[in-house]
């Protein structure tokens, strides 16, 4: 082959002001030879580097991309690496559950006297990406092994025990006037009950599915008054959550927990708790003694057993169908940004319409601004009305949490959150 026909990779570097791209300009001033295949983008911080950024540079032709900052406590804003190391490391598993070959993606350190380094990691990342190739599997589609698909309870309603008991509690805490308005469940979905007479429209049995405590963020619902809410233990650690960001005072609610028997949903098979923790009051007995673990869903197994490409050709297939009817994010406890990011035009950040990359770069923002924040209610894949299995990706990243920060999202009311903080022992293997 002449060299005129030999492949050369496109490489898009995102690179901080302060500290690498100083040693880019380094290694040119001392004329430190390397390939010119790399793309320099200048971004203030490396904490500045946003994910959807990587996957922009994949979209328009990149067949790799480069990540450096400065050396932690280096920075120029004092903890910016800090926190963007944190997020690599979260982002990186999330890459590897969509499928994106991790190979095509460095993060390195370097700083503004280290022009050789720069020179040394761009051609070593560039003979790399030479011996992969251009890269041809995103957003590519194909056959791969069927993935366990959850299945849901198809059976009738079945009343649990302690259903006459909720409904005697509520009717007496709104004729007391204890709350003014109740959040539970009805016979068709949920039910929001504000006199005493109406409690009986509660009910308490396998198909209370829905996670309430998102229609506490409501406008609506704070007009009416101190509100009650009904929750499972799995539920009830997005009240956690929402109390640590501000979003929920937690004394304006008064929570009504329900010991769970189990209400047949794909979280059932991995759910850490039965009874809850930080409730005013818990009714019903647990089916069961406490799980003492959370293994991986066999579903999500079966997916990261799949090669890299069969994991992109699932995720295509599975997004392609994606209408961005916006239900996952309507039903999550834990989205209440007024104006959502996919929802800005100026400039547009996520593509509004529903095509593959625009769907890709939605479900990663999705996934990603979860990240420490998801409390595993499946609330979004039991809403997708394209039975999209997305709360697959917010088990990736609850996995990579716990595995790399023994984190778990509203497990400890005391933790400090998992984004926006940082510790000096963060892991770093994969950064050079």
């Amino acid at each position: 082959m002449s060299k005129a026909q030999e492949f050369e990779p496109k490489i898009v570097a995102y690179v901080c002001n302060w500290c690498t791209y100083l040693g880019a300009d380094l290694a040119g001033t001392a004329r430190l030879e390397y390939p010119p295949n790399v793309r320099i983008i200048r971004l203030p911080c490396s904490g500045r580097i946003d994910f959807n950024l990587i996957i922009k540079a994949l979209e328009v032709g990149a067949d790799g991309v480069l990540v450096s900052g400065c050396h932690p406590g280096d920075c120029h804003y004092t903890a910016g690496n800090y926190h963007a190391r944190r997020r690599w490391i979260l982002f990186r598993e999330l890459l590897d559950t969509l499928g994106i070959d991790l190979r095509r993606i460095e993060f390195s350190w370097i700083s503004a006297a280290e022009g050789r380094k720069w020179q040394q990691v761009v051609t070593e990342f560039t003979d790399q990406m030479r011996t992969l190739g251009p890269y041809k599997e995103l957003y590519a589609t194909g056959l791969f092994p069927d993935v366990p698909t959850p299945e849901t309870d198809s059976l009738g309603a079945k009343s649990f025990a302690a259903e006459s008991e909720l409904r005697e509690v509520c009717g007496k805490l709104l004729a007391e006037g204890t709350v003014k308005v109740v959040i539970g469940y009805g016979a068709h979905g949920p039910v929001v009950v504000t006199c005493p007479e109406d409690a009986d429209r509660l009910v308490w049995n396998n198909r209370c599915f829905s996670n309430l405590t998102a229609y506490l963020k409501r406008k609506e619902i704070k007009a009416l008054g101190k509100a009650a809410v009904i929750v499972k233990p799995c539920d009830e650690k997005s009240l956690v959550e929402l109390e640590k960001e501000a979003q929920l005072v937690r004394k304006d609610a008064h929570v009504i927990g329900m010991a769970c028997e189990g209400v047949g949903q794909p979280k059932c098979a991995h759910c850490t708790a039965r009874t809850p923790r930080f409730a005013d009051v818990t009714l019903g007995v647990a089916a069961g003694p406490e799980p003492q673990s959370n293994p991986s869903p066999d579903r999500f197994a079966a997916l990261m057993a799949l090669p890299p490409a069969e994991r992109m050709a699932f995720w295509t297939e599975e997004f392609n169908r994606c209408v961005k009817c916006y239900a996952c994010r309507q039903v999550c406890p834990m989205c209440y940004c007024e104006r959502c990011i996919v929802d800005k035009n100026r400039p547009i950040a996520i593509d509004p319409a529903p095509s593959t990359k625009g769907n890709f770069a939605w479900q990663i923002a999705r996934a990603f601004h979860l990240a420490g924040r998801c409390v595993g209610c499946g609330e979004c894949s039991r809403a997708c009305p394209a039975g999209i299995d997305l709360a697959l990706l917010n088990i990736s990243l609850h996995i990579a949490a716990q595995k790399n920060f023994g984190y778990e999202a509203g497990a400890d009311p005391k933790a400090e959150p998992l984004i926006g903080s940082y510790t000096l022992q963060d892991t770093e293997d994969f950064i050079l």
